[in-house]
């Protein structure tokens, strides 16, 4: 399977459990893959064709900054959800990191896998 990837995408959002977390806007990072027939966009040299990885983004992007969820779990699902409903994507990888989560640690998050039924 061929794979459209998105890596270090860094997004700020209200995210956390915290009343502290629920004030102050924090970075979160995403690295996606995406499944993607890539034979007909590379044949074509057609934008059209492919999965945009910049559209991805800022669609990402959008719902993010507009969230207020508790859980990096919960924003995750969501996130892969979009993926899968708004683009061409078969099956999908993410990763969301939340850096300065836990002292010591550089990030913690989720990796999820989804597909499409």
């Amino acid at each position: 399977m061929d794979k459209v990837f998105i890596e270090g995408l860094t997004i700020d959002a209200l995210i956390g459990i915290y009343d502290w977390e629920r004030r102050i806007r924090q970075d979160l990072v995403f690295d996606l893959e995406m499944g993607f027939d890539n034979r007909r966009p590379a044949a074509s040299d057609d934008i059209a064709h492919t999965l945009n990885y910049k559209a991805v983004s800022k669609r990402l992007e959008q719902f993010v900054r507009e969230s207020e969820f508790g859980l990096v779990e919960t924003l995750a699902e969501r996130c892969a959800q979009i993926v899968l409903d708004d683009f061409d994507v078969k099956w999908l990888r993410l990763k969301l990191s939340k850096p300065g989560a836990v002292r010591g640690a550089r990030a913690v998050g989720v990796i999820i896998e989804r597909s499409r039924d």
